[in-house]
């Protein structure tokens, strides 16, 4: 173990010379008592610390771009780095000194007061200077960087730490080591410098002897990881290592360091499925003794990796993730959440906890987090009226700040869902607002799914629906990867349809008979065969013959009907096929559960605006709902029920 011993850590000014001689002396000091092998050679150490004051920097990057220079010793400082085999008694008294400094060094709350600390110190581990490096990151690193770099690039205590693990790399413990790589990396240090050049240089040379353990190999791992443009080789080697450890003895940190790894190496093939495969495994058996931060990381990985495989282990992840909802960070709440969908996964109970967390903690939450949460929501079609109201209220209150695909991954749902909170006023009149400061903002498709789903729930945009009937804007919106597609033409038909029907007072430019499709095709998923068959029956049994009703009728109004029955003046009913003398049309909507929000007799925006507007074109709607007629049992009870709901003023049927 290196140790580094300070009387204080005093820098020259910039001004003052530093004769090569006094260089040289210096340098001779920087040695390890311990050591058997001697120093760099003391003239090539010279030579570079003359070359420091002009040429040595280390450049912080990523946020911030600083520079650090780092500047000869003073003549009259001793900075060393020393050691001493000595006795196993002072072995562990060493020891307790580390466990005690660790312990005082985790108290300090500022960078000055961890200066401060080391400087009054006679001698220091190489493990205690890289913790020391570790908590200066802990209390100066923040989500956009670091806070002060002056205040810590340009301390004396810093700089001279830099320093010898730089030039001592050689002679650091594997923990010393690692340590210091990954306070660095938080730091911002630049991969390139000297002083991370030399670290990572050492830390490959431990790692092709197999000199590192399970636990170096993680801290290297995640610190390859960390950097930008990790080295993938590196990465390889380190898989390489730990596929050859015991993979049952990995404890839950080594576990997620190798998915994290694995997701660069592995993401183009599946060259280490099996190692996988196995530690799926090992993971399924320690599931429940993951942190919030650890479940977020390892379902992110199976995502990436694809692992749909792998469904014991997404279950139980899944499962374990509902008792870490309020503990969740933004970022790692998504990454559970993504799963989510890309698993096809659903648990009432993360439903629940989600309800219970997001209306008390709205308005601290980052919109991405509940864009994300309203996004999860819509596509299970869970129609969550405390998420939804809470989400309401974030939006009337925080919007402006808002990006526009958090604005529309906000609103869409209530449209999707076919809902509309409390407090819907406020809510539309704030997006209203918004569309009139920042409708150039937005992207053409995302602005056409916006107010598309406004016209769901009965919110009409007509202030802006001559932007979007223009030819200018379609031209944006077929310039836009995939184009006019039919999901576009479906949304462009449908608000046409919608201010035509519902906004008769509109008189702005229409949509072009050339972007409207003849027909709105409803996805074969929304339409309950079996369900569809059973009604038909019952009808046939109810009507006598077949001819007397027709089923998926396509209509000139662009909307199918699940089954058209046609009634002359009298009353009678007309066979389908005849054309004339017909005076009404009914409309049965054959609704199953898909039509539906998830455990609710909501119906969804796309079902509710259809059966709105045939009821506007003229049809007599009757909808005929799952939960009605489950539990009839045969045909004679649901030709009853269809008699009563289709012919509720009808005691005999004339055909």
């Amino acid at each position: 173990m290196a140790l580094i011993s300070q009387k204080s850590f005093q820098f020259y000014s910039s001004s003052a010379p530093a004769s090569r001689s006094v260089l040289m002396t210096l340098s001779k000091r920087l040695s390890f008592i311990s050591g058997q092998r001697k120093p760099q050679n003391c003239s090539s150490v010279a030579m570079r610390m003359l070359c420091f004051k002009d040429k040595s920097q280390y450049m912080f990057c990523r946020k911030n771009h600083v520079q650090l220079r780092i500047q000869s010793l003073s003549v009259n400082e001793t900075v060393h780095l020393c050691g001493d085999p000595g006795s196993s008694t002072k072995s562990n008294n060493m020891w307790m000194d580390e466990q005690l400094f660790l312990k005082k060094l985790n108290s300090l709350c500022t960078s000055k007061e961890i200066f401060d600390f080391l400087s009054s110190q006679e001698v220091m581990s190489d493990t205690m200077a890289s913790g020391a490096l570790q908590r200066i990151s802990e209390v100066e690193v923040d989500d956009n960087g670091l806070k002060n770099p002056e205040r810590v690039l340009e301390n004396e205590v810093f700089r001279a730490l830099c320093f010898q693990f730089e030039f001592e790399s050689s002679k650091l413990s594997n923990t010393g080591l690692l340590n210091a790589l990954q306070a660095l990396i938080k730091l911002c240090i630049d991969p390139q410098s000297t002083l991370m050049a030399s670290l990572l240089s050492e830390g490959k040379e431990r790692l092709d002897k197999g000199q590192l353990t399970v636990r170096n190999l993680c801290a290297l791992g995640e610190s390859l990881l960390e950097m930008e443009g990790p080295c993938c080789a590196m990465l390889e080697q380190i898989v390489n290592h730990m596929q050859e450890k015991d993979i049952e003895k990995w404890s839950p940190r080594e576990i997620v360091m190798v998915y994290k790894v694995l997701q660069v190496t592995a993401r183009e093939g599946e060259q280490y499925q099996d190692l996988l495969n196995r530690l799926n495994g090992v993971t399924l058996n320690v599931v429940s003794q993951l942190s919030p931060a650890f479940t977020s990381i390892i379902l992110n990985s199976l995502v990436v990796l694809d692992q749909t495989q792998a469904v014991p282990l997404v279950t139980a992840l899944c499962r374990h993730s509902v008792k870490h909802i309020p503990y969740f960070t933004g970022d790692e709440l998504v990454n559970v959440l993504e799963a989510f969908l890309y698993f096809g996964h659903r648990e009432e109970i993360f439903t629940e906890a989600l309800e219970t967390h997001v209306p008390k903690s709205i308005f601290t939450m980052h919109p991405q987090t509940v864009s994300k949460i309203m996004q999860y929501c819509c596509q299970k079609m869970i129609l969550s009226k405390p998420i939804f109201d809470a989400a309401a209220e974030g939006f009337i209150s925080d919007a402006d700040t808002f990006t526009t695909d958090q604005i529309a991954g906000y609103i869409i749902p209530f449209g999707t869902l076919n809902y509309q909170p409390p407090s819907a006023s406020s809510l539309f009149r704030k997006l209203e607002t918004i569309l009139h400061s920042r409708f150039s903002h937005f992207q053409p498709r995302t602005l056409l799914n916006l107010l598309h789903s406004c016209v769901l729930i009965q919110r009409y945009p007509v202030n802006f629906l001559p932007k979007i009937f223009s030819p200018y804007f379609l031209q944006q919106l077929q310039a836009q990867p995939p184009g006019l597609d039919r999901i576009v033409t479906f949304q462009l038909t449908q608000l046409f349809l919608t201010v035509t029907l519902e906004c008769p007072f509109y008189e702005g430019p229409r949509l072009l008979p050339k972007y409207q499709i003849k027909a709105f095709l409803m996805p074969l998923s929304s339409l309950d065969v079996h369900l569809l068959k059973r009604v038909k029956t019952g009808l046939l049994y109810l009507l006598k013959k077949r001819i007397y009703f027709a089923s998926e009728v396509s209509t000139p109004y662009f909307y199918t009907v699940d089954i058209e029955i046609k009634l002359d003046e009298e009353g009678f009913v007309l066979p389908a096929a005849q054309c004339e003398e017909v005076h009404r049309r009914i409309a049965v909507c054959v609704d199953g559960r898909n039509r539906f929000c998830i455990n609710s007799h909501n119906l969804l925006g796309e079902e509710a605006i259809k059966q709105r507007h045939l009821q506007l074109l003229g049809y007599e709607v009757v909808q005929i709902p799952f939960f009605e007629i489950e539990s009839l049992q045969n045909c004679r009870k649901m030709a009853e029920y269809l008699h009563k709901k289709i012919f509720p003023h009808t005691y005999r049927l004339g055909c």
